[in-house]
């Protein structure tokens, strides 16, 4: 499974090395991290690691998995 993370303010890159599994991106006022996510266990790490490194999660949302195509039909 592939999700992404949206974190409130700009992350600094020294912070964003807390999460090697993940990529980062900026937009206005939020960073994005994204990347495959193993298992439950994984995804509830991962949320105890940005809140135990300062950052606020304010969106999470599972993303359609590259093999699939991602096309509806």
């Amino acid at each position: 499974m592939r999700y992404e993370f949206r974190v409130a303010g700009l992350v600094s890159p020294a912070l964003a090395e807390a999460f090697p599994e993940l990529a980062r991106a900026s937009v206005p006022e939020q960073s994005l991290f994204h990347g495959a996510v193993t298992d439950e266990a994984h995804l509830y790490g991962l949320l105890l690691r940005f809140q135990s490194v300062g950052l606020r999660v304010v969106e999470l949302r599972q993303l359609p998995d590259p093999a699939s195509g991602g096309g509806g039909g």
